[in-house]
């Protein structure tokens, strides 16, 4: 089983929380400074909402949410089968949760990740400011909406 992960970069992280808590009618599975994640039942997504003004109303990066190491090396594998360079990153801290994925480039500057959550974290980079979380140069790709 997996979920596709959408994760924004918005103005107002209260504001946001409020609006996806009742479009979804689900509260946030998380939240912390300048973050906050959704894990919505019905459609299956995990909906990442990340305070980054300057880049707000664009998309910071895309992926699929798997519930398994395994899951991930399988895709590890498939996508360099298919001759995608990947990039690998293990026991990594990014969005508040220690996570094992893989990032692949897609078109148009898109940027997407197959990862699972190995644990939480309580720390993380100032998202922001720091362009290795959620994958390097997320915040430089961010792709507009609306």
């Amino acid at each position: 089983m997996s979920r596709l992960q959408l994760a924004l970069n918005v103005s107002d992280l209260e504001e946001s929380i409020a609006f996806y808590s009742s479009f979804f009618k689900t509260a946030p599975a998380k939240v912390r400074p300048g973050y906050a994640n959704f894990a919505v039942s019905d459609p299956p997504l995990k909906l990442v909402l990340i305070e980054n003004p300057t880049q707000a109303g664009s998309i910071n990066h895309l992926g699929v949410e798997v519930f398994s190491v395994d899951e991930v090396l399988k895709a590890t594998a498939y996508l360099g089968e298919r001759g995608f360079a990947t990039e690998v990153e293990e026991q990594s801290t990014c969005c508040f949760a220690v996570q094992d994925k893989v990032w692949v480039d897609g078109p148009d500057g898109s940027r997407w990740e197959v990862y699972t959550v190995l644990a939480d974290a309580p720390d993380a980079p100032d998202l922001a400011r720091d362009e290795t979380c959620c994958g390097p140069a997320a915040n430089d790709q961010a792709v507009t909406i609306g």
